[in-house]
């Protein structure tokens, strides 16, 4: 089959690798180079990078609004097109370029978290499973019907890494599975359900202690490992990237016994953090190199 493949971020390789791995792939598609690191030198994606190491031609328009880049994508006569985590809003002449369309691997289990966080949302919102859904793209967002599903439980201690992780292997069986079965029914998604997954908002990292531990312990999983959710022992801005739901009471803030902070209702147990300039450690660690105060802001 030919596939043109659409995606940026690391979830969209394994889906890039397995597909190149059975199907012609005439041509992936990311988003341009971005400027990063100390030199801010211009970095290819890490979908860009794969690529290339797979001997694939690689595309980077800014967008794909203008009728050159179009008449080029609908040139390459592609049977399907799949698109994961692509960054790019597709226009109709794309979406209806491929002989099958475009189909997308989206990390939640629709209508549930359309948009643009939903392993993060699904997490902090305490879901009891999450997973992944393959959907035929239309012009709406994340509206399409689903042609597969797979699901997952979301452990107690699961992090948005974690979570992103077994969901890029999930979307990559799942896609090479319904690719090998095409045409497939699809579902309409219903109108009952339906809930949007926001963009991150770095101004929900701050820690307010005086919650309820559940919520706490939630919103640290879902924000690790970015933006990572932070709190401030002594003058020092520290994130808080794994933690547990613990034994215990106290005025909001305190700390019970070595990384165990009190909250609203209940407690947490730090079992991850890092520190200003440091790298991601285990409590135990942070806990030898620094005294926490007895209260934590």
């Amino acid at each position: 089959m030919r596939v043109v493949f659409m995606g940026t971020p690391d979830f969209s390789v394994p889906a890039l690798r397995a597909i190149a791995a059975r199907h012609q792939v005439v041509a992936v598609y990311s988003q341009p180079p971005r400027a990063a690191g100390r030199g801010q030198k211009p970095r290819p994606s890490p979908v860009h990078r794969a690529a290339e190491e797979l001997g694939l031609p690689v595309r980077t328009p800014e967008r794909l609004k203008a009728p050159q880049d179009q008449a080029d994508f609908a040139a390459l006569a592609a049977d399907v097109a799949v698109v994961v985590a692509y960054g790019l809003i597709l226009p109709p002449p794309v979406l209806e370029a491929p002989r099958l369309g475009c189909l997308n691997i989206h990390a939640s289990l629709l209508p549930r978290w359309r948009g643009a966080a939903p392993i993060h949302r699904a997490i902090m919102a305490g879901d009891a499973e999450t997973g992944v859904a393959i959907m035929q793209m239309e012009a709406g967002l994340d509206t399409g019907p689903v042609l597969a599903e797979a699901r997952t439980l979301i452990g107690p201690e699961d992090t948005t890494a974690d979570l992103h992780d077994r969901l890029a292997e999930m979307g990559a069986a799942l896609i090479v599975e319904t690719l090998h079965r095409l045409p497939l029914p699809a579902r309409a998604q219903p109108a009952e359900g339906v809930t949007y997954a926001q963009k991150i908002d770095k101004a929900e990292a701050r820690i307010d202690w005086t919650r309820p531990a559940a919520q706490i312990d939630r919103q640290i999983r879902g924000l690790s490992p970015f933006p990572g959710a932070w709190c401030l022992i002594g003058d020092e801005r520290v994130k808080l990237l794994r933690s547990r739901l613990a034994a215990g009471s106290g005025q909001a803030g305190h700390v019970l016994s070595g990384f165990t902070i009190a909250c609203g209702e209940g407690a947490i147990e730090v079992l991850e953090a890092q520190r200003e300039g440091k790298r991601p450690m285990p409590a135990a660690e942070i806990l030898r190199g620094m005294t926490l105060p007895g209260r934590i802001e």
